[in-house]
């Protein structure tokens, strides 16, 4: 009995010894984290290193995007002297290639009318406004005014319509100066005008907000507008105030097919709590849109057209005047959340823009859905790569860590050939004990991301109180994924591009390895590539 109990004494000593060098371990890694976190600045930690952020100040949803002489402009709600929500102004940043993008002066500036909201930018090659001069087409701005002095006495029209036009390709505006040119019809919330041109019928669109619908306007000289009908009434989310809508032609994917595709953002409403972005299929006969039926029924029934089922997308609209090669329209979203914007843990900026997108129609089992991709352009960025192929998935299996790959700036491209109940998570962690799970739930048919354990998530309940999930809508037995990696965001495009999560994060340190999992020994990766982008 007692040599039992001197080699249990022995056994239990041994691993306690052994539990101690282990929680050593640990807590030196994490001593080294802490260090290496403290000696990082937050421009080092967490500005994106090719997403856009304004240099200093709040940013929210994109304005007035437009393209000519070879460059991409994106203006954006701004608060230039303070990193919350505050006066709005027009901030603007230009961009040669998507990708990387150089911040220009601010370009619209509150006034006697108002803060300066949402709204879009047109280039008007024909003059039919009267502001060209010397030949030069001017770009027409159309924005909301929001008036603070009406809304903090809880007047109705505190938002009217204004514009302004620019004769030097964007960069300074002259205000109209018989704004504003849409008065406000008795509605509380009436903003975010997208103006386009309607080739087929030969006419200015101008879609708006109000309420928890959409306004539908015609002008032929962008300075007179007639209304011409209003949607949302008994379809679609209604559980927030409909904003910053999108009207534009389509045409469906490999047919002659063309759709009229409708954006709404909401807020709050959004499939995972927040604000996000739905959409409608259908017709617009100049004057009318009206919903394609089989996509009316299959809306009512399953409640998932979503341009994103992430929580950090929001707010998303079109380029007014540039398609890419095949006609698909270029997208871009502003990467947060009302739900806690004002409260992310960055002091110097607040908010990031996503990746644009390109933005597609196909039609599937009779129903007409959205697919969206990352830019092209992101192709031309790569450099250093890391390839596998057959890789078979059952234990966590590391597929690349930060001494081959910088995972703060990676595109991961994988494709599973039989996922009809197996799932998978990936792992993306630190020396730290951060880490950021994403995947696919084989069981209930959902895409997942896990932020709960990814560094800073104590700033608001709302960010990591929950997983953020999506239902695969593809039906398909083989599963493809594109995901682009950027220091405090992940972007996944599933099924190429059907289905898409947008998700910021603030880890401690920067991820530093990625691996796999799976709870199905016959899962494999039939191809997976890892890219680190490189930019200038």
């Amino acid at each position: 009995m007692r040599n039992t109990l001197v080699k249990l004494t022995t056994v239990v000593l041994f691993m306690g010894i052994v539990g101690c060098k282990n929680a050593d371990k640990k807590k030196n890694a994490q001593d080294s984290t802490r260090m290496k976190q403290a000696a990082m600045s937050e421009e080092q930690l967490f500005r994106p290193n090719f997403h856009f952020t304004p240099k200093s100040g709040w940013m929210n949803d994109p304005n007035g995007m437009f393209y000519y002489k070879d460059y991409y402009h994106l203006y954006y709600q701004h608060y230039p002297d303070d990193n919350v929500w505050g006066p709005m102004h027009w901030g603007h940043a230009t961009s040669s290639d998507l990708v990387t993008w150089k911040e220009q002066p601010i370009a619209l500036y509150p006034d006697e009318l108002g803060y300066i909201f949402s709204g879009s930018a047109v280039v008007d090659h024909d003059n039919t406004s009267g502001f060209g001069k010397n030949g030069i087409p001017p770009i027409i701005a159309m924005f909301t005014y929001h008036n603070p002095k009406k809304a903090e006495a809880k007047k109705t029209d505190v938002e009217t319509q204004g514009i302004a036009y620019s004769l030097d390709e964007g960069l300074t505006w002259t205000k109209y100066d018989r704004n504003p040119v849409i008065k406000n019809p008795g509605a509380r919330d009436f903003r975010d005008p997208k103006v386009s041109w309607d080739a087929e019928h030969k006419q200015w669109n101008m879609v708006l907000a109000a309420g928890q619908e959409t306004y539908f306007y015609s002008s032929a000289n962008l300075k007179d507008w007639e209304l011409l009908s209003t949607f949302g009434e008994g379809i679609g989310n209604h559980d927030g105030v409909w904003e910053c809508p999108d009207l534009f032609p389509l045409k469906v994917q490999d047919t002659d097919e063309t759709k009229w595709v409708h954006l709404v953002s909401i807020n709050p409403g959004g499939p995972n709590g927040g604000s996000a972005t739905q959409y409608f299929i259908g017709d617009f006969d100049g004057k009318k849109f009206m919903v394609d039926e089989n996509f009316k029924d299959e809306m009512q029934k399953k409640h998932d057209f979503w341009a994103d089922f992430g929580k950090d997308n929001y707010a998303g609209v079109t380029w007014s005047n540039i398609s890419t090669s095949d006609g698909a329209k270029l997208f871009i979203g502003w990467m947060s959340n009302w739900q806690y914007a004002n409260e992310v843990p960055t002091e110097t900026w607040r908010s990031a823009m996503t990746v644009p997108r390109e933005l597609r129609l196909v039609k599937s089992d009779g129903i007409y859905r959205l697919v969206f991709r990352p830019t092209d352009e992101i192709i031309g960025h790569r450099g250093k790569k890391h390839k596998e192929g057959g890789v078979t998935v059952n234990e966590e299996t590391k597929l690349v860590d930060s001494e081959t790959i910088d995972l703060s700036r990676a595109e991961l491209i994988f494709d599973i050939s039989d996922i009809e109940d197996g799932g998978f998570n990936f792992k993306l962690t630190n020396s730290g004990g951060d880490e950021l799970s994403f995947g696919y739930n084989g069981n209930d048919k959902n895409f997942y991301v896990d932020r709960s354990k990814s560094g800073k998530i104590d700033f608001s309940k709302n960010f990591a109180n929950t997983i953020i999930t999506a239902p695969r809508i593809s039906k398909a037995t083989s599963l493809s994924g594109r995901i682009l990696l950027d220091k405090t965001s992940i972007e996944l495009f599933y099924d190429d591009g059907l289905n898409v999560m947008t998700e910021i994060f603030f880890p401690n340190a920067p991820f530093e390895t990625l691996s796999i999992q799976s709870d199905d020994d016959k899962l494999k990766l039939k191809h997976v590539e890892i890219h680190e982008l490189k930019f200038n």
